[in-house]
């Protein structure tokens, strides 16, 4: 088991979201939504382009937990909000999603976490948090 306490920052993860990982995503996920893939389609829908699926941006944010934590079964709750989506242009150079956690409670062998994530100067997750295991 992890040892926590408040306050502790955790490592922050950089993530690069490029097209191409939307198109393996969408092969993993099923969700073929043209959102994902298809500019003119995104921005007829009201969205400035192209957007990365939400559930890989919350699988990504889970991930600065996941590698602090000793062993990934100890994540026991977790939940984010979308407050704005990773807009992902047709270039090289993809969208760049930074994370970062901070411990914020501990108690009876559990730990609140709570991630930030930021793409560009967006909060793209909202109430963001994590219960892991700790002793």
């Amino acid at each position: 088991m992890t040892a926590a306490e408040v306050g502790t920052e955790l490592p922050p993860l950089t993530v690069t979201v490029r097209r191409d990982n939307l198109v393996r995503y969408a092969g993993a996920s099923g969700d073929f939504n043209p959102i994902h893939w298809n500019d003119r389609m995104a921005v007829a829908l009201g969205l400035p382009g192209v957007i990365a699926h939400g559930m890989l941006t919350m699988a990504s944010a889970a991930r600065v937990v996941t590698d602090w934590i000793d062993d990934p079964a100890d994540l026991i709750e977790y939940g984010v909000r979308f407050t704005k989506p990773v807009v992902v242009p047709d270039d090289d150079k993809g969208a760049t999603v930074t994370f970062s956690a901070k411990v914020d409670k501990v108690a009876d062998g559990r730990a609140e976490i709570d991630i930030t994530a930021i793409c560009g100067d967006e909060k793209v997750l909202g109430r963001a948090r994590a219960v892991v295991r700790v002793s």
